[in-house]
């Protein structure tokens, strides 16, 4: 399956992007960017050189995917999300040899004007809150809103809330997949 790419879309020699993506209006992908299969770049999204996307990603409208982003397969990158790479950011003062790097897991979903700082990773099938201001690790399956971002519950793989604590023990059947989530302590793991 081809590549689609807008004529108003520039892709740099060098770039690297897997059968079935779609490359949209005023998309501008950089040479070293390494971009997966069934990939979705929006209108006007940005793609750094040192960038990883996996399979199956969505990157909506309005998102820059900065230098050592990295994103596994299945991520969900909502409508003008930030992401950033310089944790102190000056105009006077170079600092692109500090890039933190940021993990974003299989699965997670970063909603809509969210921003995501520098140096952390998000767990797998994560959920962040439309706005929300993650500035440190986010676990697996955790349900962050606010700013900074705080968790409130947990997300199923199928994307719905867990009737579940954020901490404690307990168990939960997906009713939509029949998948089995155990909380222990603070983290969830599905059986």
């Amino acid at each position: 399956m081809a590549v689609s790419i807008h004529p108003s879309a520039i892709v740099d020699e060098g770039a690297k992007i897997g059968d079935g993506s779609r490359v949209w209006h005023f998309v501008h992908v950089c040479g070293g960017a390494r971009i997966g299969c069934n990939v979705s770049l929006g209108q006007n999204v940005f793609v750094g050189n040192k960038v990883t996307i996996g399979d199956n990603c969505k990157i909506q409208n309005n998102v820059s995917v900065y230098d050592d982003v990295h994103l596994e397969e299945g991520v969900f990158c909502g409508p003008s999300m930030v992401f950033t790479n310089v944790y102190n950011p000056r105009s006077l003062i170079e600092r692109k040899s500090e890039y933190r790097e940021t993990l974003v897991k299989r699965g997670a979903t970063l909603g809509a004007n969210c921003t995501i700082v520098c140096g952390v990773t998000i767990g797998q099938f994560a959920f962040v809150g439309a706005g929300a201001v993650v500035n440190k690790d986010v676990p697996p399956y955790a349900l962050m809103v606010g700013v900074p971002a705080k968790q409130i519950g947990w997300m199923s793989e199928f994307g719905e809330q867990l009737d579940l604590p954020v901490q404690g023990e307990g168990e939960i059947t997906c009713p939509n997949t029949g998948s089995r989530y155990v909380l222990k302590g603070n983290l969830l793991s599905i059986r």
